[in-house]
């Protein structure tokens, strides 16, 4: 069922709370990353422009839960803001005592403010009634545009929409529509990249898409488990001996849904757990004794990328390797470089693959960058997203 978003109510003169993420990186002060708040903005202008008085909260970091914290404060994100909004903003120093209401009763239409940090109160994450009862008070509508706590119940993605008309808005809604229409009703072939360390995390993002995809490819420290129920020996290589006999069951099972499952045929195997170790590139068959597997080889690069490149619509979550090694993100890099230059839609499943895809300078060549990392991945699951689910149906 389809969400109602901002453009669904009437927000003139009203006071509408907004849930954003502004969990920025933060170094002495200064924020280092600013895509979260500028990813907000959208829906923040709709809002100024519509003459509404716009009340922003959001989490950063994780704080104590037990008042405030200096180095978690989101002073620094609303100085950024004033810079970048036509409109007067407020920071107020609390988030639901004397400074936050005063703010709101002082605010005037097209004015915005901020809230301290929500997880400064450890009823945010409890999902306390009261706080998020008082949190709800401030506002006659709300408005959730933070994806990347979607899967989260909280008192500020949840508890509030049990006492306000709630919608989303327009980044939740860019991230139902894509993600959503690529699970329900992709253009094909179809084909799902999964990377990363460890194979726990993806198993039921793998069992959903295994119903929906033409091809999955599976790369990432994860790949070792299903090379090693394959029989490969992995040597001194990441294996997750608990999950090999799943990884069985699943390569099982994408032969009988007639999925293409591909797998590395070749590594980048080094002699240590290292950025400057010695490496060479090995056939999955034969790597080297005591070696450790750090990336895909220079063959598995060009398949994925023929697979990619070939593809109508591509979601990929999870480096192809260590990536944070230079050595070792070469593989990472080649999918990257093939999702860039392929005519499909490319949705990028947040976490560290959205990270490789904007340092390698390819972020603008994607169709759709998720800003939930363990969000994105509950979505892919087919789970149903406690953030989402409060939201009110269109009718």
């Amino acid at each position: 069922m389809a969400k109602k978003t901002v453009k669904d109510i009437d927000v003139a003169s009203k006071r509408v709370l907004v849930r954003v993420d502004f969990n920025v990186p933060l170094k002495d002060g200064v924020i280092t990353d600013e895509t979260r708040i500028t990813a907000a903005l959208p829906t923040i202008k709709y809002l100024i422009d519509h003459k509404a008085k716009v009340i922003l909260c959001s989490h950063l970091g994780r704080p104590a839960g037990t008042g405030f914290e200096e180095k978690f404060s989101l002073a620094p994100v609303a100085k950024r803001l004033q810079e970048l909004l036509p409109t007067k903003v407020v920071m107020a120093s609390d988030v639901i005592g004397e400074s936050a209401e005063k703010a709101v009763s002082e605010l005037k239409d097209g004015e915005v403010v901020l809230l301290e940090n929500l997880r400064f109160h450890k009823q945010e994450t409890k999902n306390d009634p009261e706080f998020a009862k008082k949190l709800a008070s401030f506002a006659d509508l709300y408005v959730n545009d933070a994806f990347g706590t979607a899967h989260r119940a909280h008192a500020s993605t949840h508890g509030v929409t049990l006492y306000l008309p709630a919608v989303a808005g327009f980044l939740i809604g860019k991230e139902l529509d894509t993600m959503g229409k690529a699970l329900e009703n992709p253009e094909r072939p179809f084909v799902t990249v999964l990377g990363g360390a460890k194979i726990a995390d993806k198993i039921g993002v793998i069992e959903n898409l295994l119903t929906k995809v033409d091809t999955l490819i599976l790369g990432g420290g994860m790949a070792n488990t299903f090379l090693a129920a394959k029989g490969n020996d992995m040597q001194k290589s990441l294996v997750d001996h608990d999950s090999i006999g799943i990884a069985a069951e699943i390569i099982k099972k994408a032969e009988d849904a007639g999925v293409k499952l591909l797998m590395p045929v070749d590594v980048s195997a080094a002699e240590a757990f290292d950025a400057d170790a010695k490496y060479v590139n090995a056939p999955v068959s034969a790597i080297p004794e005591g070696y450790t597997a750090l990336d895909i080889g220079t063959e598995t690069r060009k398949i994925f990328a023929d697979a990619v490149k070939n593809a109508k619509t591509v979601i990929w979550n999870g480096p192809m390797g260590v990536a944070e090694m230079p050595a070792f993100a070469q593989g990472t890099e080649a999918v990257a470089k093939a999702l860039a230059e392929s005519g499909a839609i490319t949705i990028i499943g947040g976490g560290d693959s959205a990270a490789a895809v904007k340092k390698l300078g390819y972020a603008d060549r994607m169709t759709h960058i998720s800003t939930g990392g363990g969000a994105s991945l509950e979505f892919l699951e087919g789970k149903e997203l406690p953030g989402i689910a409060a939201l009110n149906d269109k009718d």
